[in-house]
């Protein structure tokens, strides 16, 4: 994105003439209105490249940046136009960023630009690279086909099939791009992850669709308390043994008609010249007798050869021993014959669905082939709608056809019909056309350029991905259908009611989680001989207190400068107890007032405080980078190379206070012009150690949270700090905008959104800051509504 902010930042000091360049990605030196007015047009910009900046470039840069053996690999001498640069736009934005910061030329190269040198030139390179004429037709940008994260991928799937647990837990992690993990650009499809969606899809189809086999049948055991004895009969927990001739009787309660199945498990001891002799009767009537030869070492199952038809009701299950048998002569482990029962269990009703089939399996399973329907016919009534809501758009005869057909062909191999649905869903499940967000299918085969609207089914994805990490539902379905849902007001209905859903949870974690980095509080342990009270119930407690307090932002429509300046956040008893607050009980989060001269905002929340620190101390220079890059939009380039370690900077010199070691490292060169914005701004915070709690002391030294920032504002608390930085608000919102934009359409923003950018914020502001302005703002823009198709000539 745009490097020269066109929003009012906290500028850095400077002594060129007055002029405030800013580090780390910020340059306060010309309104862009000065820059469009100076710069109007390609010729004059080809005119000013060849007067001004091609002679800096020569004069400044290319002694060590010339050949083969140029500095870091970096040759300039090729670049001898305006249209060289733009050709390699990332590359120079780098190297812009390098000017800006004045670390490009080097300080010890001698010779150095002029105050005036380095405006005209940062000036050029701000209207060349991202100048953008936003009157006119405005490029939208187009999205990589995206493939569905982890996260969006158990959420659809809880959707659709209607099975809630978590395939994705074991895929792996999924690449980040621009901070966030649903960039399309950098979600690809190794064979590993191949492999685990095929895993996963019949997982899925065996939990969703009862299969209806007769393994598919649970065993309902009996239990032994059940068992009532007849004769030389010992029950124990282990089961029933027959010393002598005897019956043992169990009941059979069956919840409804149908065949059923028996088994009994059983093993004897062996004497005389014939097995054992089990007797099986049901409600008087003999089903089978049984010769029993399996010792007690191996006991074997012993079933009737069939299923037995029995209608629902009491029955009685009858087990005798006939043949008992001692011979006091025989040989010691031939000596008496006995029975053994260890388990008795029955099952059905066979071919019919039992009482704890899925709720999924009749949801999606909405035909049977009986009464003259054919597998045929029923498997393109399931899978018609089922294939629509997988691939989150209509679907055809000809794609429903070889679903269709393997349905039908397994079935024809011999499985049952519900085996075949099962293998249908499987290949759904991996067809490109579920596991990814394809848009444009549709497209004629003509590549010219243009820019169009965002077809209404690829709209309703967006939109639900953006706000539920999920499909869309019915309504957003619906509305698609009858082409209604790129009306504006429509919109607006539907980005109220999707917030208020409880599926919103999901943009929380999500886009909450990466914007704010909570993620990254899983990987932190801090030090656990200075911190014992911490410990990972706390840590997601930290965690859910940030998180609930997005939430209630995002649903009661409140602010968004309340991220920065909000008097109160959420505590349950142990987080409270954590802060130093005995008044809040119980396990539940509720909303609790901020004591005003210590807390405010995000910034004092302890999963923000914890994450910013290291495991043993705090981090001014992190705290100082989260703000920058969080807060004021305006994130530090990377550190120069052989920048020394802030322990190695200071090395023999522990005795100094934190503030004073970071003096001392802001000598070193290099890293004075980031350090000098980021560290006031980290300091400020030091009332808080490395977990978020208050303290007045850091071993023997005082704590002194006040700074002078480079603008010349003064403050001598956090608190007083976070008043200066809620002063910044607009280009807090103008970061905010950019961010959310980028989690919305998937995909990193560039030079030409500037102009989307600017009228969401502009917008949103303008009507109280209210979050769900912005939101809606973001969806209304042409980057969400629309795409770019072809190629540009």
């Amino acid at each position: 994105m745009r490097l020269l902010p066109t929003l009012t930042r906290i500028p850095l000091p400077c002594s060129l003439r007055g002029i405030c360049f800013a580090v780390c990605g910020l340059l306060c030196v010309l309104s862009v209105n000065t820059v469009q007015a100076e710069v109007s047009s390609v010729e004059k910009s080809e005119k000013l490249f060849n007067t001004k900046v091609k002679q800096f470039i020569s004069k400044y840069c290319l002694d060590c940046h010339t050949g083969q053996g140029s500095e870091a690999g970096l040759a300039l001498e090729k670049f001898t136009t305006r249209t060289s640069i733009l050709e390699k736009r990332e590359e120079w934005e780098k190297i812009v960023q390098r000017i800006q910061i004045q670390s490009m030329p080097p300080k010890d190269a001698g010779e150095l630009p002029t105050d005036q040198e380095r405006e005209d030139v940062l000036a050029w390179f701000d209207d060349a690279l991202y100048g953008v004429d936003c009157s006119g037709d405005i490029n939208p940008g187009r999205v990589t086909i995206r493939r569905l994260n982890r996260n969006e991928y158990n959420n659809t799937i809880r959707d659709l099939v209607g099975v809630d647990f978590s395939p994705a837990e074991n895929f792996p992690s999924d690449d980040v791009g621009y901070g966030f993990d649903n960039i399309g650009d950098v979600l690809s499809l190794p064979p590993l992850l191949m492999e685990k969606y095929l895993d996963a899809a019949e997982q899925i189809s065996e939990k969703a669709i009862f299969a209806n086999t007769p393994d598919s049948y649970p065993w309902n055991k009996i239990s032994d308390k059940q068992f009532k004895k007849e004769g030389a009969v010992t029950v124990r927990k282990s089961g029933a043994g027959f010393h002598s001739r005897g019956t043992l009787k169990a009941p059979v309660n069956l919840k409804q008609d149908g065949e059923y199945e028996i088994r009994i498990i059983a093993c004897s001891t062996p004497a005389g010249d014939e097995a054992a002799k089990m007797e099986v009767k049901l409600d008087g009537k003999p089903l089978k007798t049984f010769e029993v030869a399996a010792d007690r070492n191996s006991p074997e199952k012993y079933m009737p050869p069939k299923a037995i038809k029995l209608p629902k009701g009491k029955h009685e299950l009858e087990i005798s021993f006939l043949n008992d048998f001692y011979d006091p002569d025989g040989p010691a482990n031939k000596r008496d014959r006995n029975l053994y029962v260890n388990e008795v269990a029955v099952r059905g009703p066979m071919g019919k669905l039992p009482d704890n089939v899925p709720a999924s399996h009749h949801q999606i399973i909405t035909c049977t082939p009986e009464n003259g329907r054919s597998e045929r016919y029923c498997a393109e009534r399931i899978f018609k709608p089922f294939m629509e809501k997988a691939f989150r758009r209509p679907v055809s005869r000809n794609e429903m056809k070889p679903i269709v057909e393997l349905v039908n062909a397994t079935v024809e191999s011999g499985r049952t019909f519900e085996q075949g649905v099962q293998v249908g869903i499987q290949a759904v499940l991996v067809s490109p056309h579920f596991l990814f967000r394809i848009e444009g299918l549709q497209d004629s085969e003509d590549e010219s350029y243009s820019i169009e609207n965002v077809a209404q089914y690829e709209l309703a994805s967006r939109l639900s991905y953006f706000l539920w990490s999920t499909m869309p539902d019915e309504r957003l379905f619906s509305l698609a259908g009858q082409g209604r849902l790129d009306d504006p007001r429509t919109l607006r209905m539907e980005i109220k009611r999707m917030l208020a859903d409880p599926k919103s949870k999901a943009f929380v974690e999500n886009f909450a989680g990466q914007w704010l980095n909570l993620r990254n509080l899983d990987e932190l342990n801090p030090d656990p001989r200075k911190f014992r009270g911490f410990n990972s119930q706390l840590k997601a407690d930290m965690r859910q207190e940030t998180e609930e307090f997005f939430a209630y932002i995002m649903r009661e429509d409140r602010s968004v400068v309340e991220f920065i300046n909000a008097d109160y956040t959420f505590m349950n008893e142990n987080l409270a107890k954590f802060y130093g607050n005995d008044k809040v009980k119980g396990e539940k989060f509720q909303k609790v007032s901020l004591d005003k001269s210590r807390r405010a905002g995000l910034i004092t929340q302890a999963s923000i405080l914890t994450l910013t620190s290291n495991p043993g101390r705090t981090s001014p220079v992190k705290r100082g980078k989260w703000i920058m890059e969080n807060i004021l939009g305006t994130p530090p380039p990377t550190p120069p190379p052989n920048v020394p370690e802030l322990e190695e900077a200071t090395e023999g010199k522990k005795n100094m206070s934190l503030r004073e070691q970071l003096a001392l490292h802001r000598k070193i060169p290099g890293c004075a012009s980031c350090h000098d914005q980021m560290d006031p701004l980290g300091l400020g915070f030091e009332n808080f150690d490395a977990v978020g709690r208050w303290r007045t002391k850091e071993g023997k030294h005082k704590i002194d949270a006040s700074g002078k920032l480079p603008d010349g504002q003064t403050f001598e608390s956090p608190v007083e700090l976070i008043g200066i930085l809620e002063q910044q608000k607009d280009g807090f919102c103008r970061s905010l905008t950019e961010k959310m934009l980028t989690y919305a359409i998937g995909r990193g923003t560039e030079y030409y959104d500037k102009c989307a950018i600017d009228a969401i914020t502009a917008n949103f502001t303008a009507k109280g800051y209210r979050f769900s302005e912005l939101v809606t703002e973001i969806v209304l823009s042409d980057p969400f509504l629309k795409r770019e198709k072809g190629s540009r000539k």
